[in-house]
């Protein structure tokens, strides 16, 4: 059953500094309430592991506010970089991180993410769940392209800038960058300025044949699955997030909060994923 949570009538845990991207942030964004975090002494191997997937214009770093959450509960936590070269050659490095990790697996994936995990976790025995964070989430022959102009509200495309990038077998592709001076309206308004410019700096191009390619899978058919919807997101439509929650039969919450919201609300993307890992723990 779908639940849609308005979370920003209380005032959102922002991250302070342009150090917030590190150990330090991710320190001062803990929850201060929520279920009891579980002592790093205790033996938690029955606990899920949790495997974050990163998206466009970002890289692993902009998990950290969660990755301390998620230890103070006892859980492993991994977050791998995405090349973001091609949906195929993303997943299938994703894909080799999930066959290294042993026991149960919360796979969670934000932007474009949701896409890499959909194909990454077809036939791997060991993901129980799948998480979305403001994230697509495509059926066999869609593409993230095509999913975030099914409804309107995305400005991506006037605040990026294309560049040239040499392809392996000769000759050269285009690739996709946030214009700085933009990044914070586009990405990440709400989130201090001082990170938000930070993360501008240190995003992470993805290629327009990423993009554009087709699913040729969708695990979230067989497996469990959860999402966040960003109310304000300037990437992907709300009102496509929402479509495709609801397809997906996802367990569903709203947060007023930017693209941006594993920065700017690491306490509701926290919440959301220890919600599918007791779930998936529990056995239903």
């Amino acid at each position: 059953m779908n639940a849609s949570i308005s979370r920003r009538t209380m005032t959102v845990s922002m991250l302070a500094g342009a150090a917030a991207l590190g150990a330090t942030g991710a320190a001062n964004s803990a929850p201060k309430a929520g279920p009891a975090a579980v002592p790093a002494s205790q033996d938690n191997r029955t606990l899920p592991t949790i495997v974050l997937v990163h998206g466009a214009f970002t890289d692993a770093s902009s998990w950290a506010p969660v990755v301390k959450t998620l230890q103070r509960h006892g859980h492993r936590v991994v977050a791998p970089p995405v090349p973001l070269r091609g949906l195929a050659g993303d997943a299938a490095h994703v894909r080799s991180v999930l066959d290294s990790v042993q026991g149960p697996i919360v796979l969670v994936g934000h932007s474009y993410g949701g896409s890499v995990i959909s194909r990454a976790a077809v036939g791997a025995a060991d993901v129980k769940g799948l998480v979305y964070v403001a994230a697509f989430v495509p059926d066999v022959g869609e593409s993230a392209s095509s999913l975030a102009a099914k409804y309107p509200g995305s400005s991506l495309a006037e605040t990026t800038v294309t560049q040239k990038y040499p392809l392996p077998g000769g000759g050269q592709g285009d690739e996709l960058l946030i214009r700085q001076d933009l990044f914070p309206r586009q990405f990440a308004a709400g989130v201090p300025l001082v990170t938000a410019r930070t993360m501008a700096v240190g995003q992470r191009p993805i290629t327009v044949a990423a993009l554009e390619e087709r699913a040729t899978e969708a695990a979230w058919k067989k497996l469990p699955n959860w999402y966040l919807v960003a109310s304000e997101d300037r990437n992907i439509p709300p009102a496509a997030q929402r479509w495709m929650a609801t397809r997906a039969k996802a367990r569903t919450v709203t947060v007023h909060a930017p693209h941006a919201v594993s920065v700017s609300d690491p306490r509701a993307v926290t919440d959301l994923i220890l919600d599918a890992a007791r779930t998936v723990r529990a056995g239903h």
